[in-house]
């Protein structure tokens, strides 16, 4: 089969690897159909990601449809599916809590272990979810949009609270959508006034703030000085990070979406006053898959307005690295693999 490798940073190129071939038990084989283009698959191409070994074959926002199902596994050839790329282990104590999202063990395909930048792959049964009615292209959009559902989930802020979300790049309104869906009053806070404008326009998110020395008298003005019930932070730097606490309405919550490998530094008083909660979100569930494609399924998430690039595994070594640099009026790229 093709697959597109990274060799190294900077060097992608198309390559002839065997297949799969039989799945094991309780795994199946599949034929890739779409993979869509994360953040992290940029920086492992630019050399930015701090632990990932090479050479690695990148992709874990697929879509796919069954080729071969291992023994104990009832998935039918020609089924399509959406792909929880995360990989637990089963055994450890978060996986025991139900939460295989921040396994100890976790692999993750595209990071940890080859992805889906390739025409097959092989996954547990248990990590793959009927695509119910989706387009396939729609389907590989499930993962990255689930990032933001979980963030909201994880909020636990009922309908009517105001919201802030932190980074208008594809997390940050990934957690917009959803919070809206929520039934919140979204509001975006970037530091670009272009990418608010598309926001506004493309989403309908019309409320943003541009993020500058004044962003805390905005944030106040935004919510008559009681700040926002629920901040999620999607920008992956630390400053950003720091500056949310103040954000938070008393009694409110900051959910951290994005990480850093920086220390956090917070206000102890301004912390405890608020008697806010602060949360860490990863990865997701099988909960937040589900509830992404049934709200695609509905029409509640405007995927042809979320994917403004497409490309093919052929193409791919060319245009990736392009957009790595290119990046107006990006929002998500997917790469059609499937003939």
């Amino acid at each position: 089969m093709k697959a597109v490798l990274c060799q190294n940073p900077g060097v992608l190129e198309t390559i002839e690897r065997p297949s799969p071939g039989t799945p094991a038990p309780g795994w199946v084989r599949l034929a890739v159909s779409h993979v869509g283009i994360c953040g992290t698959d940029y920086h492992i191409f630019e050399g930015k990601h701090p632990f990932l070994e090479y050479p690695r074959v990148m992709g874990h926002e697929i879509s796919a449809t069954v080729l071969e199902a291992g023994d104990g596994v009832t998935m039918t050839a020609g089924t399509p599916v959406i792909v929880n790329p995360y990989l637990s282990c089963g055994n450890c104590v978060a996986c025991r809590q139900d939460k295989p999202n921040c396994c100890t063990n976790i692999k993750v395909l595209g990071v940890h272990t080859d992805g889906a930048f390739c025409e097959e792959i092989a996954v547990p049964a248990g990590n793959l979810y009927a695509a119910k009615g989706l387009s396939l292209e729609a389907a590989a959009t499930v993962e990255f949009l689930a990032i933001g559902a979980h963030a909201v989930r994880r909020s636990m802020a009922p309908a009517g609270s105001r919201s802030l979300v932190i980074g208008a790049g594809p997390i940050g309104l990934g957690a917009a959508i959803f919070s809206r869906i929520a039934g919140h009053d979204v509001t975006l806070l970037d530091t670009s006034a272009e990418r608010l404008q598309m926001a506004s326009e493309r989403f309908g998110f019309v409320s943003g703030i541009v993020a500058n020395d004044e962003t805390a008298k905005a944030v106040m003005a935004k919510t008559d000085g009681d700040g926002f019930n629920a901040v999620f932070d999607a920008t992956g730097y630390g400053p950003s990070m720091e500056k949310a606490f103040g954000f938070v309405a008393h009694g409110g919550a900051l959910v951290l979406v994005s990480v850093v490998k920086d220390d956090i530094r917070f206000s102890d008083p301004e912390f405890h006053k608020r008697e806010m909660t602060v949360i860490g979100s990863r990865n997701a569930t099988r909960a937040d898959f589900e509830h992404v494609a049934d709200s695609i399924a509905r029409g509640l998430v405007p995927v042809d307005k979320l994917i403004t690039h497409r490309t093919t595994l052929a193409d791919a070594p060319r245009d990736l690295p392009r957009w790595t640099h290119e990046k107006t009026g990006l929002i998500k790229a997917v790469i059609k693999v499937a003939a």
